[in-house]
């Protein structure tokens, strides 16, 4: 009983170190919450390889994510959130198909 107590406490004492490393593999370093008629933060700067994560909460009001040149695109959403991996340095410039005056910007360093 006394190992299992031992592996037990090792387990669980390092759970915490793996939680709060670098969770890497896509993880979002960044959000954009897409909400009151914006997005926001409205710019944004990134490593080549992050991923961006727009959050669509704006009461059920349809809202999209489209680079100015079709390099990426969201569906339609009222809810949920769209994920974009950059692998190319850049600056993206997007926008929200039914709502033009929503703008936006990744900057991709690196």
């Amino acid at each position: 009983m006394r190992k299992f107590l031992v592996l037990v406490v090792a387990v669980f004492a390092f759970l915490p170190l793996t939680a709060c490393g670098d969770s890497g593999g896509g993880a979002p370093a960044v959000t954009v919450q897409v909400a009151n008629m914006s997005y926001s933060p409205a710019s944004v700067t990134i490593e080549k390889g992050q991923t961006v994560e727009w959050i669509f909460d704006d009461n059920g009001l349809p809202h999209d994510v489209v680079e100015d040149t079709g390099a990426f695109e969201s569906e339609l959403l009222t809810e949920g959130s769209f994920t974009h991996t950059f692998t190319e340095a850049g600056t993206f410039s997007y926008h929200c198909t039914p709502h033009p005056m929503m703008v936006g910007t990744v900057v991709v360093e690196g």
